[in-house]
């Protein structure tokens, strides 16, 4: 994947450069981040998480290559050059499995990265830090490392017979933040420290070299650590340079290596900034977006009450409720605490686990209603200022649509625009208020 490995060349060569992975599978959200990258000429890199997308089609419903064709469709319609199109593979390994013994679990991660290569995906995420049954809590190191050796050999088999060529750059890394961010409440985080950063670089350069990977390591281009970053159901815990200075030293030693960092949502835009010139050159962004998403959709819904007769309105925001309320399994484990805690958690939490919930049929269809009843006449502009008031701005400047639709592609954009100013993708024609279509 020459394009990604250029760019990490050029952070190496001491440009403060780096690029944002957007990790959803929801339609709106890589609408948005197509259309925002087609103004410019940069890399746009889309990751599907192994819990969204496998060989069973995950929570979304979709194998890789139904993934990758939606995307390819969505691109289309964006305008968008598929020729700088990434798709990644987020958290592959035998994580989905760690009910079952770690061999059977190893042999459905195996299908599982054959599955994604097949489909194109070219940066591949190695992440086999959870346990399987019967497995240490926590694995080793070493453990970790031939697992995710035994996944590369895999990756690079399949990319050979279906390509004719061996082009993926990998991510490697043991301490791995839990997709999605925190089940618990947090207070602060200990940064991974240079030596445990360096042993696990090590473990896996010797991984790779008794499978016969050597020649594949300069294809290395990212260390998953953690930053000192995360996110909870109602918390943020911000970047510290200076807590993460000797680990952003470390990496200087090695040519093609940069730091990925996950759980980077919520953070303010010059911790983006700084995250990205100490050496954090892959941000990976999430549930900050569905949480954008939601955002409009609940504004929207505020909005459709004032202008339609109660039987005639979506009821978005009930029937997502009792959706979630019918279906408990995506936020049960996830939300603690009495009845409204539990309420307030589903409707307005940073970990979003409604994010789950918008595939539902009877969402859906309420969502296609919401749209169809403001698509009947002009928003009011007062009711646009009360609750969309930032997109009101830009309304009232001409520089977008009133239509619902842009109106919740420019929120979701909103966080894309922070991650794509640090990363210095901004594109050339970009202004704050950059119409959406």
């Amino acid at each position: 994947m020459k394009s990604m490995l250029a760019l990490i060349a050029q952070h190496k060569q001491g440009v403060p450069v780096g690029i944002y992975a957007v990790c959803s599978a929801h339609p709106l959200v890589l609408e948005a981040a197509l259309r925002l990258a087609a103004q410019g000429e940069d890399l746009l890199l889309v990751e599907a998480t192994s819990n969204q997308v496998d060989q069973f089609g995950g929570y979304t419903g979709m194998t890789p290559v139904d993934f990758r064709d939606r995307l390819h469709r969505l691109a289309a319609e964006c305008n968008f050059p598929l020729q700088r199109l990434v798709l990644g593979g987020d958290h592959l390994g035998p994580n989905r499995w760690q009910g079952e013994p770690a061999e059977q679990a190893m042999e459905h991660a195996e299908v599982l990265i054959a599955s994604y290569v097949a489909a194109g995906f070219k940066k591949i995420h190695l992440d086999c830090s959870m346990s399987c049954l019967g497995d240490p809590v926590p694995l080793p190191d070493e453990l970790v490392a031939e697992r995710a050796a035994r996944l590369a050999l895999i990756a690079e088999q399949t990319c050979q017979a279906e390509f004719g060529c061996c082009d993926l750059v990998y991510v490697i890394g043991t301490e791995v933040p839990v997709p999605g961010g925190a089940h618990e409440t947090l207070a602060e985080l200990a940064v991974t420290t240079p030596e445990a950063a360096r042993h696990t670089l090590s473990t896996h350069q010797q991984a790779f070299a008794r499978v016969g990977l050597e020649a594949i390591w300069p294809r290395v281009i990212g260390l998953v650590v953690q930053p000192g970053v995360e996110f909870d159901h109602t918390h943020v815990i911000d970047y510290q340079s200076d807590k993460a200075a000797p680990l952003s030293r470390m990496i200087e030693a090695y040519p093609h290596l940069v730091f990925e960092a996950h759980s980077t949502d919520y953070q303010t835009p010059q911790a983006y900034c700084q995250l990205v010139r100490d050496h954090f050159a892959i941000l990976k962004v999430g549930p900050a977006l569905t949480f954008a998403l939601r955002e409009a959709l609940f504004s929207l819904a505020a909005i459709e009450e004032e202008l339609v007769v109660a039987r005639s309105c979506s009821g978005l925001r009930q029937v997502l409720e009792e959706t979630m309320l019918d279906r408990p399994d995506f936020w049960r484990s996830h939300y603690q605490g009495n009845a409204n805690e539990c309420r307030l958690a589903r409707g307005y939490s940073y970990s979003d686990r409604i994010r789950y919930y918008w595939p539902d049929s009877r969402v859906d269809d309420c969502y296609a209603r919401l749209l169809a009843n403001l698509a009947a006449e002009p928003i009011p502009l007062p009711l646009l200022s009360q609750h969309l008031p930032l997109q009101y701005r830009k309304v009232r400047q001409g520089t977008l649509s009133a239509r619902a639709h842009d109106l919740i592609l420019d929120q979701v954009q909103e966080v894309l625009r922070q991650y794509a100013q640090a990363c210095g993708t901004t594109p050339a024609s970009h202004s704050r208020l950059t119409p959406v279509a």
